[in-house]
């Protein structure tokens, strides 16, 4: 077990702002990262012109459309689009409790990584809290499969993913990404890699009001001769493609509401396969089991896990 994942629940030392475009709207959006205190959660709160409020926690429950992007609600004139990178830093980097405060439709897309999410929290700092975190452990396989594509949570001694992509373009191809996710491998491996799309969609996605705010400033763009346009080329040799896909899953199976304790592997997945995965194993409870730290055994560096009563903290079923 990684001890980098054991201990006590987190919240950050001050507000931060980051602001930016929407991807989808092209507007001007703002989120203010705020803390919490032990077992609120990761809280989206969407501000209105008119001053009313739409709330959202960050868990399974409250998934709606997942097209495009993972948007938390199910009405778009409350909803809120484009949470996994934000989800995926708070994931990684071990952030348990917030209040997200959004001033627009969606998150601001940035440079379409994490990286700007993550420089923001080390600006202000993590802080641990007096509660212990609690995890999901995955104690038996679970699969989802739709046409080629599948996905599956499996019994592992850690956080890891193994995601693979296979696309029907030569600059892309099959390219696979396996690691046990650490904060550390996060900000080094996966952080920095960017959202992408094909030049011959782009048309079509503003034609329905998609892909209003995408630029070359927050998306890798792949011509119609398979080169890719941006003038910086890619930041991870040929496999910063696999390697977003995999920060999507992280910011995805973010919406357990507590970190997970197995193996998720996945083949042609997306925003739809992860939430599929996701939802069936909640949804099986013989599939998983609620565990905290029980403290140190007495050999140094092993830790205990101890299961707690599920229906007591169940975040994702909220």
């Amino acid at each position: 077990m990684h001890m980098t994942m054991l201990g006590f629940q987190t919240t950050i030392a001050a507000p931060v702002t980051i602001s930016g475009t929407g991807v989808h709207s092209g507007a001007a959006v703002s989120i203010t990262l705020n803390p919490s205190e032990a077992d609120s959660g990761i809280l989206f709160q969407r501000l209105h012109d008119d001053g009313t409020v739409s709330e959202y926690r960050a868990v399974s429950s409250q998934v709606g459309n997942t097209d495009l992007c993972t948007v938390l609600g199910f009405s778009a004139a409350t909803s809120i689009a484009t949470v996994e990178h934000v989800m995926a830093a708070l994931y990684a980097l071990g952030l348990d409790n917030l209040l997200v405060e959004v001033h627009g439709s969606e998150m601001p897309i940035m440079d379409g990584s994490s990286a700007p999410f993550i420089d923001a929290i080390d600006q202000v700092g993590i802080v641990p809290l007096s509660v212990k975190r609690r995890y999901i452990r995955v104690i038996k396989p679970v699969r989802v499969d739709a046409g080629a594509s599948w996905a599956e949570f499996s019994p592992y001694d850690g956080m890891r993913f193994e995601v693979e992509i296979d696309f029907d373009c030569p600059l892309i191809g099959r390219q696979a990404w396996k690691g046990d996710m650490t904060p550390s491998t996060f900000r080094n491996e996966l952080s920095r890699a960017r959202t992408f799309g094909f030049m011959r969609d782009v048309e079509r996605l503003w034609a329905s009001g998609h892909a209003l705010g995408s630029s070359l400033e927050n998306s890798v763009v792949i011509s119609d001769d398979n080169t890719v346009i941006n003038v910086e080329g890619l930041r991870y040799a040929k496999d910063e493609f696999v390697r977003h896909k995999t920060l999507d899953a992280v910011g995805d199976l973010a919406l357990a509401g507590a970190p997970f304790i197995g193996r998720y592997r996945s083949y042609r997945g997306g925003h739809k396969m992860n939430a599929y995965a996701l939802k069936a194993l909640l949804s099986d409870p013989t599939a998983y089991e609620v565990v905290e730290d029980a403290g140190s055994r007495s050999r140094p560096g092993q830790r205990e896990l101890v299961a707690v009563n599920a229906p007591e903290f169940a975040p994702w079923a909220l």
